[in-house]
């Protein structure tokens, strides 16, 4: 059983407020600075907690005089029905939460979605799923920050990568890490035809500076290029863009959206430090120079998720066997349902 504990989530904040309070606390700037970012963080959930607490008491007093006059208007009844609907998302938030222990769930997340074979079908699938997660990032208030975008040669994407920036972005969209299939009638296709596409999302923490990770000089490769996505009028201008590959496990990483080359480059490292970090310990590697990359194939029986446009409408988890038929609900940012679901599967995979 997963639960909310709210007294130990105060016995907790309370410890680390007599920990500022004491003598030659800011004297070591890391350890203050890790103190204060998980006071604020709890602070913000028992915040959180008592509105919630707040709105339902109130919800329930509000619908007991509705119910006692025995005389509800239809926009009584409406109001009702969506503060209910409204609380529910509050509470399902709260409930997330609980379920989000692992080391990295905290970090802002990094996601690069990269089509499957079928051309314009398969990038256009791609974009859409972009705008989705874009979607719930603003629902969610999270920023999103695009590091690097590729697009297709008549509609879509060939590749992006972008940056959630937010508490728990990471341990939220971990959840979104796999092969996702499309089933549509094809904007394409003057036949009018159902078509199947595919597209990867990897998602990665994104990793602080101070994590000690070593990678060798020589084992990578730079290359720089001109910029070809939307940023600024520095686009297709100079040669800002930089691409690193690291030699040993073949992992190749891209930006080209900030506006200097330096810029670019750091913010490369810091997406290869968290694709490594993430390989090392999935092949519980000690060293960095053990690592062999490996791809997943983008195609049929990989996909973690369906989305049903055509003969019905129908998403559906093949992991948690979590579904909602309201496709374009979802296509707006609607994950929530699904992030729960996974999370509360993962716990128990991990009991």
């Amino acid at each position: 059983m997963i639960h909310f504990d709210i007294e130990k989530l105060e016995k907790r904040h309370n410890e680390l407020e007599n920990l500022t309070l004491e003598q030659g606390f800011w004297d070591d700037a890391k350890k203050s600075s890790e103190v204060l970012k998980e006071l604020n963080s709890i602070k913000g959930t028992i915040e959180s907690f008592n509105k919630v607490k707040s709105n339902l008491e109130n919800l329930d007093e509000y619908s007991q005089l509705i119910m006692d006059e025995d005389s509800a208007s239809d926009t009584e009844c409406k109001e009702i029905i969506k503060d209910t609907n409204k609380l529910q998302n509050e509470i399902d938030k709260l409930q997330i939460n609980t379920l989000l222990s692992d080391k990295y769930d905290k970090n802002n997340a990094i996601l690069t979605i990269h089509p499957g074979a079928g051309g314009t079908e398969a990038q256009d699938w791609a974009e859409m799923l972009y705008r989705m997660y874009a979607r719930w990032a603003e629902q969610n208030n999270y920023d999103v920050e695009e590091l690097d975008y590729l697009a297709g040669e008549e509609a879509g994407i060939k590749s992006v990568s972008f940056l959630v920036n937010g508490e728990f972005a990471y341990g939220k969209l971990k959840s979104e890490h796999g092969v996702h299939r499309l089933v549509r009638i094809s904007p394409f296709d003057a036949g009018g035809r159902r078509h199947t596409s595919f597209a990867s999302v990897e998602v990665l923490p994104e990793i602080d500076e101070d994590t000690d990770v070593y990678i060798r000089p020589e084992d990578i490769k730079m290359d720089v290029y001109r910029s070809s996505g939307a940023g600024g009028q520095h686009i297709n201008k100079t040669s800002s863009a930089v691409r690193l590959t690291h030699i040993p496990t073949g992992i190749v990483v891209s930006c080209q959206t900030q506006r200097s080359q330096f810029q670019n480059r750091d913010t490369a490292m810091k997406m290869l430090k968290s694709k490594l970090i993430n390989l090392k310990e999935t092949q519980n590697k000690e060293r960095i120079e053990d690592l062999k990359g490996n791809q997943m194939e983008i195609a049929w029986g990989s996909q973690i998720r369906s989305y049903v446009f055509c003969p019905y409408t129908l998403v559906k988890d093949h992991r948690t066997n979590y579904e909602v038929g309201d496709v374009q609900k979802v296509m707006n940012g609607d994950l929530n349902g699904f992030i729960k679901a996974y999370l509360i599967y993962n716990k128990k995979l991990t009991k």
